[in-house]
């Protein structure tokens, strides 16, 4: 169920009763339920934005309604940005705090098949340790003034990396050299991290690249990002998420994560690379 549903989650589920209405003249929201094996406030919750239709759900409508393939996709296309654009830190911190937020996010996660996280200043949440992801929480805690909910949050976010053994997924983490070497978290944190991002460099499910501090990158690494089916574009910022699935951005981001891939190290070189950091932070020490 969802409270107070958006503009654009209104405009969509009313997409969907008029499609409904004009393919099935005669076919009421609650006999499609019926035929769809739904509960029988199924369809009329969505077709009023009281409930959000699940991707396979909507396939599930589509096929039942005969709906052609362009709409059908067209309408997919629609429903993850509105997954997105629920997820927005800004919406969802001050509804429920960071918990609530991982959790939104991982929806989005489950919903896609190729998922590409990039990031040049923090190892993203998918490859963070619990310790790690409380000093992430905690700072931004401090900074924004919202989402006190640490250990909730810091439980949904390793909660939400179990998805990184699902094999039927396409999973993709590229980090920079800096976030490993960033003071913003103690440094017996960071040698934590850093020998978690080891271990996952040994798994078939999930790919890592590291990016060396001297590597020739292809363009300045302004800000991370993630992909969704190299469709769906998402970049958090201070003030907000940006979501954006304009082809035309999506075409970039793809290009830009290919570019990465030829300067990143992965495997043995990305285990080497990651020992000397261990290393230099040893010695420091």
């Amino acid at each position: 169920m969802t409270e107070d549903p958006t503009p654009r989650l209104l405009a969509f589920a009313d997409q969907l009763r008029q499609i409904r209405v004009a393919r099935t003249p005669k076919l009421t929201g609650r006999a499609l339920a019926e035929l769809l094996e739904w509960g029988p406030m199924k369809v009329s919750l969505i077709e009023r934005g009281k409930q959000v239709v699940t991707e396979p759900e909507l396939t599930q409508w589509a096929r039942a309604l005969g709906v052609p393939e362009h709409v059908h996709v067209e309408l997919l296309r629609e429903l993850r940005a509105i997954r997105l654009d629920q997820a927005a830190w800004k919406h969802r911190l001050r509804r429920g705090g960071h918990e609530s937020l991982q959790r939104s996010f991982a929806e989005v996660e489950h919903d896609a098949s190729k998922i590409v996280c990039v990031d040049t200043a923090v190892v993203p949440g998918l490859a963070q340790t619990p310790a790690y992801a409380r000093a992430v929480f905690e700072k931004n805690r401090a900074f924004r003034g919202a989402g006190g909910d640490t250990d909730a949050a810091v439980a949904a976010r390793m909660e939400r990396q179990q998805i990184i053994y699902d094999a039927s997924k396409t999973i993709e983490v590229i980090l920079f050299e800096s976030c490993l070497r960033s003071g913003f978290v103690p440094a017996d944190v960071r040698a934590g991290q850093i020998d978690r991002l080891i271990a996952l460099t040994h798994l078939k499910t999930v790919r890592v690249g590291i990016v060396p501090l001297d590597a020739e990158l292809p363009v300045p690494p302004l800000h991370g990002f993630w992909l969704f089916d190299d469709t769906t574009v998402t970049v958090e910022a201070f003030h907000t998420e940006i979501a954006t699935r304009d082809s035309d951005d999506a075409k970039l981001y793809t290009e830009l994560v290919a570019a990465l891939w030829q300067v990143a190290k992965a495997g043995e070189a990305a285990r080497t690379l990651l020992q000397r950091v261990l290393g230099d932070l040893a010695s420091a020490n």
